[in-house]
C-alpha cells in the first residue's frame, strides 16, 4: 500500500508538470479523402492507439484519474475510451449518482458526477488524449433503463455539455447488436449529431460483429468499429447466432474485408480485441490467460489488414480492479500494476512504425507473401508505393516479393514487436527473397520485417530502434 500511495504521488507531481501541444491544434478530427483513414483537418495523420477504461468515472479519484492518464500519455495512447453510465444511476467514487430518484440527471450540488466525468475530459485533454464517450452500456438500453424520450433529453445534455471541448469522439452503443432497441440507439446518436458538428461518431458492437451490418447507410456514423471478441480458435460456445466460421475466431484481420463490404466505404478498427491477462473465452477461469504476444498479434493484423488504429484492453485496467472491488472475469491483479504489463506498453511501436511510412496510400496486400500460412502461421502484409511491412507472429521462413514495391535495390530490417528495437539485416536485389526473423534469445519473438526502396530515407541502417514520428506525440514542456 505504501508503494502505491509513493507511485501515485510521483505521478501527480509528473501531471503537474506536463504542458502538451494539443493534437487538435492540428483542426479537428474527419475522415480522409480516400475514406480509409482518420486525419487531422490539417491534412496531418490521427493514428488511433486506444486503450479501454470502461469504469473510470465509477472507480477512479481525481488523483488516480491524473495518474492514469498521465500514464497512458507516457505510453503513447492518444485516446482512451470511458463508459459514462455502466447503470441507471451510477455512482461515481465519491457515492455521487448520476441521477436522482425520479430517474432525472443529477446536476446540482458541489461536485457532481457531470463534474466528475469534466474532470476526466479536461484532464484527458491536457495529456493531449481523446475520450472515447460511450453514451451507456448496451445492456441497459436492452433493460429498458433509456427510451427513446430519454434518449432525445440524455443526447442533447450530453452534446451540450461537450461539444465545445476539443477531445470527444463519440461511441454509440456498448457491446450489443445494433437492431436491439434501434429506435434508441438512432435517436441517441442523431440528437447528439444534430447539436455537435464538431467530432467524429461511431458505434461499439457485440463480439464478432462490425457496426456496418446495422449502421452502413447512417448519416450519423462517421467510421466503423468492430468487436473481435476474447476467444480463442474453437470457442464456439454454444451460440446459436454465430456470424463467423468456425476455428476463425481469431483472425480479427478478418473483419476489416467484411466491413468494407458494406457501402460506403468508411474507416474501420478493432475496438473491443482480446484484453492482456484476461481468460481466453471470458467465463472459465482455468482457461489460460491471453498474453502480451497475443495483444500484440491482434493489433498487427489489424492494422496490416487496413484497420486506421486499434483499441488495447487489460482485465484489470478496464474495470480499474483492486481489493476490495469484486472481480469480473477473474481478475486478482491491482491496475496500477497491470500498467507495467508489457502489452500496455508494447502498442506504441506498432503507432510509431505505420507513422513513420508515407500514410495514407498505405493499402493491405497479401500477394507481397509467397506460400503463406493460417491461423499463428499466417504473414499479414501491409505497403505502400515504396515500402512493405509483413507481421510474423511464429517467427517462422518467409517468402516475400520485393517487387511488389519500386527501388532496384531494397533495405530490410527486422523489427521486434515487443520492444521496437531495429536489426539492420542488409541491402537487396529486387526479387522473390526468404527471410528468417533475426532471434535475440532462445525464444521465438513475433516482429515485421521491414523492406524499403534503397533509394528512400525512412530509416536509417544504423537505427536502433523504431521511433516515434514527429506528429504522433505532443510535445511535452516539463518546465511548466
Amino acid at each position: 500500500m505504501k508503494q502505491h500511495v509513493l507511485t501515485l504521488a510521483a505521478a501527480l507531481m509528473l501531471c503537474t508538470a506536463i504542458t502538451a501541444q494539443q493534437p487538435w491544434a492540428n483542426g479537428k478530427l474527419r475522415v480522409s479523402d480516400n475514406q480509409r483513414f482518420l486525419q487531422f483537418e490539417n491534412g496531418k495523420p490521427f493514428f488511433w492507439l486506444g486503450e479501454t477504461a470502461w469504469l473510470m468515472p465509477e472507480h477512479l479519484n481525481r488523483e488516480e484519474v491524473d495518474f492514469y492518464l498521465a500514464t497512458c500519455h507516457e505510453a503513447g495512447y492518444n485516446m482512451t475510451q470511458v463508459q459514462v453510465l455502466n447503470d441507471v444511476p451510477s455512482y461515481n467514487i465519491y457515492g455521487v449518482p448520476s441521477h436522482d430518484r425520479q430517474g432525472r440527471l443529477f446536476t446540482s450540488g458541489a461536485y457532481t458526477y457531470w463534474d466528475h466525468m469534466d474532470y476526466i475530459v479536461d484532464q484527458a485533454a491536457r495529456n493531449g488524449i481523446y475520450i472515447g464517450m460511450v453514451c451507456i452500456w448496451g445492456g441497459l438500453v436492452k433493460q429498458g433503463k433509456l427510451n427513446v424520450e430519454q434518449a432525445k433529453t440524455y443526447g442533447a445534455f450530453l452534446a451540450n455539455r461537450y461539444k465545445d471541448r476539443p477531445n470527444i469522439i463519440w461511441i454509440i452503443g456498448g457491446d450489443i447488436q445494433g437492431d436491439i432497441k434501434a429506435e434508441v440507439w438512432e435517436t441517441l446518436a442523431t440528437t447528439i449529431k444534430g447539436i455537435d458538428k464538431n467530432h467524429l461518431m461511431t458505434y461499439h458492437p457485440r463480439g464478432r460483429y462490425t457496426s456496418a451490418k446495422w449502421w452502413s447507410k447512417a448519416s450519423w456514423i462517421d467510421f466503423h468499429t468492430f468487436q473481435s471478441g476474447h476467444r480463442r480458435y474453437g470457442q464456439r460456445m454454444g451460440n446459436k447466432d454465430y456470424p463467423i466460421p468456425d476455428n476463425t475466431e481469431e483472425d480479427n484481420w478478418m473483419y476489416v474485408d467484411s466491413t468494407w463490404a458494406y457501402k460506403p466505404i468508411k474507416p474501420v478498427l478493432d475496438d473491443e480485441p482480446i484484453y492482456e491477462n484476461i481468460p481466453m473465452g471470458l467465463h472459465d477461469a482455468n482457461e489460460p490467460l491471453w498474453r502480451a504476444c497475443d495483444v500484440r498479434r491482434y493489433a498487427y493484423w489489424s492494422v496490416f489488414a487496413g484497420s486506421c488504429g486499434h483499441t488495447y484492453g487489460h482485465n484489470a485496467i478496464m474495470q480499474f480492479y483492486r481489493d476490495g472491488y469484486k472481480p469480473s472475469y477473474y481478475c486478482k491483479k491491482p491496475w496500477t500494476e497491470a500498467l507495467r504489463d508489457p502489452g500496455f506498453n508494447q502498442m506504441k511501436y506498432l503507432k510509431h512504425l505505420v507513422l513513420s511510412f508515407p500514410y495514407f496510400e498505405r493499402i493491405p496486400d497479401q500477394s507481397v507473401v509467397m506460400d503463406n500460412g493460417t491461423q499463428y502461421n499466417r504473414l499479414a502484409a501491409t505497403r505502400g508505393s515504396d515500402y512493405l511491412l509483413v507481421y510474423n507472429y511464429t517467427s517462422r521462413d518467409m517468402k516475400i516479393d520485393l517487387r511488389k514495391i519500386s527501388g532496384e535495390k531494397k533495405k530490410v530490417w527486422w523489427m521486434n514487436a515487443g520492444t521496437g528495437m531495429l536489426t539492420w539485416l542488409g541491402e537487396y536485389e529486387n526479387k522473390v527473397l526468404t527471410f528468417r526473423p533475426h532471434q535475440t534469445g532462445p525464444g521465438i519473438e513475433d516482429g515485421v520485417l521491414i523492406a524499403i526502396d534503397a533509394t528512400k530515407q525512412y530509416l536509417s541502417a544504423d537505427q536502433s530502434q523504431i521511433c516515434s514520428a514527429a506528429s504522433d506525440r505532443p510535445a511535452v514542456d516539463r518546465n511548466e
